[in-house]
């Protein structure tokens, strides 16, 4: 099973970490709980990306400090047979154009479960899900240029490129122990964050979801 990789020890401006991030697609809620999940992050309120039609299709959470903006999203799912497909796409333009708006003010930090493995790295069977939800050309495009567009880094592939097996979810059938997994959950950053970037971890031993934690840590002067 994949192992977290060791932690870095300072932030490319040689600074240590001072403010953590955790995010974790909890699922079933209940289950979460009581489990211990509390013990690892708090809850979140929705918010929102201020078009009525999309808000009511996914969560998004916006919190404003005084150096960058933190952003947490659920994509909308396709859904069995991509029949939601479309629709996702236009949520995907709709919430580009929310996030550029946002990063033309501050930095931003988007995390939480984006519903898209973006490359066959990132999941353990890319030839058999090249027509499943999540692993769509359509979807890895859009991921894309999210990334291009915002623009946006993968903090955890900025640290770690090239790692295999590196997952934050698997189905009911792959447990963690196999190791069948998607990496679905990310920290997305400004690149002006990136010298601020000290580690980025998946905590894939971490039960209560069929998702595990993710970890942002960075090394800001102020970060509230």
């Amino acid at each position: 099973m994949y192992g977290d990789p060791p932690d870095q020890k300072t932030s490319p401006s040689g600074k240590s970490a001072t403010l953590k991030i955790c995010s974790w697609n909890v699922r079933g809620l209940r289950a979460w709980i009581k489990k211990k999940g509390l013990d690892w992050c708090p809850l979140k309120v929705p918010y929102g990306i201020g078009e009525e039609d999309h808000d009511q299709e996914c969560r998004v959470t916006v919190a404003e400090f005084d150096s960058f903006v933190l952003v947490t999203a659920y994509v909308p799912n396709e859904g069995r047979s991509l029949v939601r497909l479309e629709y996702q796409q236009r949520w995907d333009g709709a919430f580009r154009k929310f996030l550029k708006d946002l990063a033309s003010r501050k930095p931003l930090v988007l995390c939480r479960d984006l519903n898209v493995t973006h490359e066959e790295i990132d999941l353990r069977n890319p030839k058999g899900n090249k027509k499943n939800a999540g692993f769509t050309p359509q979807e890895r495009q859009g991921f894309g240029e999210l990334l291009q567009d915002v623009p946006l880094t993968d903090s955890f592939w900025h640290l770690y490129p090239n790692t295999a097996y590196a997952y934050t979810f698997w189905t009911y059938m792959n447990a963690p122990s196999k190791n069948v997994g998607w990496r679905l959950d990310y920290f997305l950053l400004s690149h002006s964050l990136l010298p601020a970037l000290y580690d980025s971890k998946i905590r894939s031993r971490a039960l209560g979801s069929d998702h595990c934690p993710i970890t942002l840590y960075l090394a800001m002067c102020h970060p509230c």
